[in-house]
């Protein structure tokens, strides 16, 4: 309503001021323009067409009755109208062309906003699901593992409930001992890879850590002809990690090593150096190496290639490098064996 009044307003002011003070008459007559304008914003071009032609109205008349006459000609006073409805409509189709396009971008944030709460249902519903499917391989995986040497320690107690022997005894006491401990080993791993404990950070130096994975593989080695070899770059820098995790992490990838090398022998190497804030520790063998077909296949809980194996051992790598913002890959050799490689940051990731 303001908007309309508004050219009236101006009127008076232009009726009062008289003719004789032409600087004051000519800044009140360039207040039509605001009226216009500011229609045009509000109404769109059909508004400012309609306050320019109010505002021409209002203008002429006061022009024209002016005491004493102004000084302007009817030519004067048409082109005045005139560029008064060019302004309005001008500014109006702007305006209108702006409300659009601010009605577009509106829908498509709109759009992309129900979009965005499909995806996240979406996402939430595929981590349900993945969850779910993760807990049932889970449960099969321990199950067949469980089984196993629980069948083994079945038939060795029922051989042992009719067996006089002293010598086949001790065998099948053995046999239950050997699968006890595997039984033992497999539920830990699994504790482990279920509820991983939280990391005990402390800057820590990687050549101890080494040495001391080399000199625990070695006692593994047993007859077979296997040297182990170290590349360290010199100056690597303080690890900000869990040394006795990233110990755990080492040593499981150096014993795989050393299993994977009997009986034939050969030399395993570890390389670490640091580039651009990160340490990559490689550990290379000479073994048999993994299938290309189950390469992708290896970190994942239960899998195994070995006969006395958990299959939770790199799982559980995987998963401690993952606590340290850290990562584990595999690759086959050119010529043979395999190579991992542990990457850490030098710092670790705080969330704040």
């Amino acid at each position: 309503m303001l908007v309309w009044i508004t050219p009236l307003a101006i009127g008076l002011c232009q009726h009062v001021v008289s003719p004789v003070h032409t600087h004051v008459q000519f800044m009140v007559q360039r207040l039509y323009y605001l009226s216009v304008i500011l229609a045009a914003i509000g109404f769109g071009w059909r508004g400012g067409l309609i306050a320019s032609m109010l505002g021409g109205v209002v203008y002429s008349t006061n022009t024209f009755l002016a005491s004493p006459p102004a000084p302007y000609t009817v030519l004067d006073v048409g082109l005045e109208v005139m560029m008064f409805c060019i302004v309005g409509v001008m500014t109006g189709l702007l305006a209108d062309r702006e409300a659009k396009r601010k009605s577009a971008l509106e829908q498509t944030a709109r759009t992309l906003d129900t979009a965005h709460r499909v995806v996240q249902e979406n996402f939430e519903q595929m981590k349900r699901a993945e969850r779910l499917s993760a807990l049932g391989q889970l449960s099969a995986g321990l199950a067949h593992e469980i089984g196993n040497p629980l069948a083994a320690i079945e038939g060795a107690a029922d051989v042992l409930d009719n067996e006089t022997c002293p010598e086949r005894r001790r065998e099948f006491l053995g046999i239950i001992q050997k699968e006890t401990r595997r039984l033992n080993r497999l539920v830990t791993n699994f504790l482990d890879f279920a509820k991983p404990r939280q990391p005990d950070w402390e800057m820590t130096e990687l050549g101890g850590i080494v040495d001391s994975v080399v000199g625990l593989a070695a006692q593994a080695v047993g007859r077979t002809s296997i040297t182990f070899r170290k590349k360290m770059a010199p100056f690597l820098p303080l690890v900000e990690c869990d040394p006795e995790q990233l110990k755990q992490v080492l040593l499981n990838i150096t014993i795989n090593a050393v299993q994977a090398m009997q009986p034939n022998g050969g030399e395993i190497t570890i390389k670490a150096q640091e580039r651009r804030q990160r340490v990559y520790i490689e550990i290379e063998d000479q073994g048999c190496g993994v299938l290309p077909e189950y390469l992708h296949k290896i970190f994942d809980p239960f899998f195994t290639t070995k006969d006395d194996g958990t299959g939770l051992g790199l799982s559980v790598s995987y998963q401690i490098l993952q606590q340290h913002s850290g990562m584990l890959t595999a690759e086959r050799n050119a010529e043979q064996g395999m190579t991992f490689c542990v990457v850490l940051p030098v710092k670790r990731t705080r969330i704040l």
